[in-house]
């Protein structure tokens, strides 16, 4: 196969230009045995950093990861060296593509180290080997075989790759190198808020504001504060179906399940809960890590019969109390609640035992204002996020072949 017929289109949808504002040459493929070769040294003393090899992180020192798996030293002698700059083909592949390494260490010898051969910008391949065109080809090449299988250097060197100039892999790598450090940036953002919001919260719900009164101590059970509700759906009304996650709270099934409701799915609604305005659910096994919601002015919707619904008296404000229900003041209280056997569960009879330190109104309306203008601050930046990962994702989509 002659460079020119091994793809039709020879350019990606969107250029850049040289230093002269011309356009760059047409793009040359190469299989990928003519740009990387498979590299086995074992030339170590097992003195340096074991690598995880992830799709989030690429090759990383498994202790920044808090990756904890035990080796002998006598199975570390036979891993391999990794270079920084080289590749790795792992189990994962065909799935998040291949991935890159910023770290000298080693892996184990089941991975496949690539390395250029060829002088390239490495980090236009880092971005080129996870994208989705990329991942396609490696499907399509493995089109039969399990999951697990590990691609073989073989297979590797059968797909083809897009070999721009170096000038434009460059103009490329740099370019993107640059929306992912603002996306990094944007992380770490909101981390700072959420770590913030954190800390203030701790405090809040544990000694209040800085008034005499808010720092008297008023420990109620939620049993005092909540009580259940359990309207059914008994004349199995069509309403939308909502489920719980630990991230946005009440969420339409239709929006998490791509399009399709519980009753397309085969199950009797007429066993599902109705939820009014100002009802609060929870999933009973996942409450531990968030799984709550409140629906605030969300009515006429329906979920699941294995949710926890309540609703709360006059004596708490309701923003209030689901603020304290996202703290790790109220996990705790829900590790030393749960019962079960395999997974651990919190019914509302545990629930309603737990003791909250319960302010005024007015001092937990107070509080629940701070905490929520974090939450308003946090939801602006987190789409400000979006944007630029969608940014990222369309650019990797149309500066590829």
């Amino acid at each position: 196969m002659t460079e020119e017929n091994k793809s039709v289109k020879n350019f990606p949808n969107l250029r850049f230009h040289d230093k002269n504002d011309c356009g760059f040459p047409d793009w040359k493929f190469k299989y990928g045995n003519e740009i990387f070769e498979n590299i086995s040294s074992k030339k170590h003393n097992s003195d340096l950093p074991i690598l995880a090899i992830t799709q989030d992180y690429g090759a990383i020192p498994r202790d920044l990861i808090d990756f904890k798996i035990t080796v002998t030293g006598k199975s570390v002698e036979s891993y391999k060296v990794v270079e920084v700059g080289d590749f790795i083909i792992s189990l994962r592949s065909f799935q998040g593509g291949i991935e890159y390494s910023e770290y000298k260490g080693i892996c184990s010898p089941a991975y496949i180290i690539l390395r250029p051969s060829i002088s390239i910008d490495r980090i236009f391949f880092k971005y080129y080997l996870k994208t989705p065109k990329y991942i396609t080809h490696l499907n399509r090449k493995l089109e039969g075989i399990r999951d697990g299988k590990m691609i073989s250097y073989a297979y590797f060197s059968d797909i083809i790759l897009p070999l721009p100039s170096i000038e434009e892999q460059n103009k490329v790598s740099a370019f993107l190198s640059l929306i992912e450090s603002r996306i990094q940036t944007q992380k770490k953002i909101i981390e700072d808020f959420q770590i913030t919001k954190k800390e203030i919260s701790f405090k809040l719900f544990k000694e209040g504001f800085n008034s005499s009164e808010s720092k008297k101590e008023n420990f109620l059970k939620l049993g005092d504060l909540t009580y259940v509700v359990n309207k059914k759906n008994k004349e199995n009304l069509k309403l939308p179906v909502y489920s719980i996650n630990n991230k946005k709270g009440f969420i339409s099934q239709s929006e998490q399940f791509e399009g399709i409701d519980s009753d397309e799915r085969g199950y009797d609604i007429s066993l599902y809960k109705i939820i009014e305005k100002e009802t609060f659910a929870y999933n009973p096994a996942r409450i531990n890590v968030g799984s709550i919601g409140y629906s605030r002015n969300l009515e006429n919707i329906i979920i699941s019969s294995l949710y926890v619904c309540f609703k709360t008296t006059d004596a708490v404000d309701d923003e209030f109390l689901f603020q304290y229900l996202r703290t790790d003041i109220f996990r705790k209280e829900v590790l030393r609640n749960v019962e079960g056997g395999v997974r651990d569960y919190l019914f509302y009879e545990n629930f309603s035992r737990i003791k909250i330190n319960l302010p005024d109104l007015k001092e937990q309306i107070k509080i629940a204002k701070l905490l929520s203008k974090f939450d308003e601050k946090i939801t602006i930046e987190n789409e400000v996020l979006t944007k630029y990962e969608n940014q990222k994702k369309y650019l990797l989509q149309n500066l590829f072949v």
